[in-house]
């Protein structure tokens, strides 16, 4: 399946000023930046819907973090106003008062916490500018539920969320980001192993299930399955119970 990543480039930054348009004349973007594809290309395309100067990057490490100087080098290519907030104490500081009220607290919790720290952080900086925040999530990643709710996978608009990771990285390139931000390798910065690694398969073979339904493994395309479903309510509106009025 051919993509014309030019044509989607234009088409989005368009899309972008609209948004702003009908929700926010004046208003600036205002997203986490962690260096990678998407908040580059996020970051990027906002740059040429908007102008730099209504761009505003958050870098939130959390502590020491290896690969800040790759988020700093992003937001100095892209010459936008930015801000750096460490999250480090405040992430401390809440899983101490959590384990002395609630007892020890599960891997799982003290992996989705900072996602969820920062993207506040996002809101707090994005409220005080009146600003609008970008969501960075893209579609192959939300398709496996690798995201956090509440998280990274919430934003006030969307432009990469209908993209898989090759038709990011294919615009990235488009805009002229250099390779260390459009190729660095995606990765929870945790446990010491990629993100592919720890899938079991590639990003290019879950875009080509994506857009085609082909898959040669069998037991790769039920492991996507399985996380599909599972993740499923990460996508879907919070259920709601609807009163119906005698």
């Amino acid at each position: 399946m051919s993509f014309d990543a030019e044509r989607v480039k234009e088409e989005v930054v368009c899309w972008i000023r609209q948004f702003f348009e009908q929700n926010g004349p004046g208003c600036r973007a205002v997203l986490g930046i962690s260096g990678g594809k998407d908040s580059s290309v996020a970051a990027a395309l906002c740059v040429q819907a908007l102008g730099r100067e209504r761009v505003v990057g958050v870098l939130m490490p959390n502590g020491v973090q290896s690969d800040i100087d790759v988020a700093r080098a992003l937001v100095s290519f892209l010459q936008i106003p930015h801000y750096e907030v460490n999250i480090g104490s405040a992430f401390q500081g809440l899983t101490a008062e959590l384990e002395q009220q609630v007892g020890e607290l599960s891997q799982q919790t003290l992996f989705n916490l900072p996602a969820r720290l920062r993207m506040s952080t996002v809101y707090a900086v994005s409220q005080t500018l009146n600003g609008r925040v970008v969501n960075t999530c893209n579609l192959s990643e939300d398709w496996i539920g690798y995201s956090t709710r509440y998280g990274d996978s919430v934003g006030d608009f969307s432009p990469l969320s209908h993209l898989t990771v090759q038709e990011v990285r294919q615009i990235g390139r488009v805009l002229g980001l250099p390779s260390m931000f459009v190729d660095k390798v995606p990765s929870d910065g945790l446990c010491g192993q990629t993100d592919e690694e720890k899938l079991g398969f590639t990003y290019e073979v879950l875009d080509r299930y994506i857009r085609t339904g082909e898959c040669d493994d069998a037991a790769v395309k039920a492991r996507i399955d399985e996380l599909h479903q599972k993740n499923l309510f990460k996508l879907q509106l919070m259920p709601s119970f609807e009163y119906q009025p005698q």
